[in-house]
C-alpha cells in the first residue's frame, strides 16, 4: 500500500509581477548560466587532474546550487495562483491589497499583502503570511488590529484600502 503524499501542494498566491520575476529568474538560470557553467565544467574535465582543478571543482558545486534553485523555482511556479490586485472589487482587505495604517503615535504606515515570494519589507510588501498581513485578512476601514511586535504590542486602524498594481 502507497504511503499518501505529505508535501501536498500548496497554493502559492502572486502577483502578476512577482510571478514574471520568478520565471525570468528560472530562465536565466536554466538557458543562461546552467549551460555557461556546464561548458566550464567540460572544459575543466578534460584539463586532467579534476581533485585539485578549481574550475572543476567550482563548476561542480555551483551546478548543484543552480539545480537546486531551478527545482525551487519550478515548484513555486507550478504551485502559483496568480492574482491581479487591480482587478479586486472589495471593502475587505484581501491578497493583494494595499492598506493604509495608523499606529497609536499617530504615524501612517503603508503596506501592501503580496506573496511569500515577493517579500520586500523596505518597500512595505509584505506577506499575506506575517502577523501583520494574516491579521489584516477580512477587516475593513475603520477596524484595529493589534500585532505583536519585537517593540511589544502595535495597535493599527485601518485608514485606507485599495487595489492597484503592486
Amino acid at each position: 500500500m502507497e504511503k499518501p503524499n505529505n508535501k501536498l501542494k500548496e497554493k502559492n498566491y502572486i502577483t502578476p509581477k512577482g510571478f514574471k520575476v520568478l520565471q525570468q529568474e528560472l530562465h536565466q538560470l536554466a538557458r543562461v548560466e546552467r549551460p555557461e557553467v556546464t561548458k566550464t565544467v567540460s572544459w575543466a574535465a578534460g584539463n586532467g587532474d579534476r581533485s585539485e582543478n578549481a574550475d572543476y571543482i567550482y563548476g561542480k558545486k555551483r551546478l548543484r546550487e543552480i539545480d537546486r534553485r531551478v527545482r525551487f523555482l519550478t515548484q513555486r511556479i507550478d504551485a502559483a495562483v496568480v492574482i491581479d490586485p487591480a482587478g479586486i472589487n472589495t471593502t475587505k482587505v484581501q491578497f493583494g491589497a494595499s492598506v493604509e495604517l495608523l499606529d497609536d503615535e499617530g504615524i501612517t504606515k503603508r503596506i501592501s499583502i503580496v506573496g511569500v515570494d515577493e517579500i520586500n519589507t523596505t518597500k512595505g510588501l509584505i506577506s499575506w503570511r506575517s502577523p501583520i498581513g494574516s491579521s489584516l485578512i477580512g477587516k475593513e476601514v475603520g477596524d484595529t488590529i493589534e500585532v505583536q511586535t519585537p517593540q511589544g504590542l502595535v495597535s493599527y486602524e485601518i485608514v485606507v484600502i485599495t487595489y492597484r498594481d503592486i
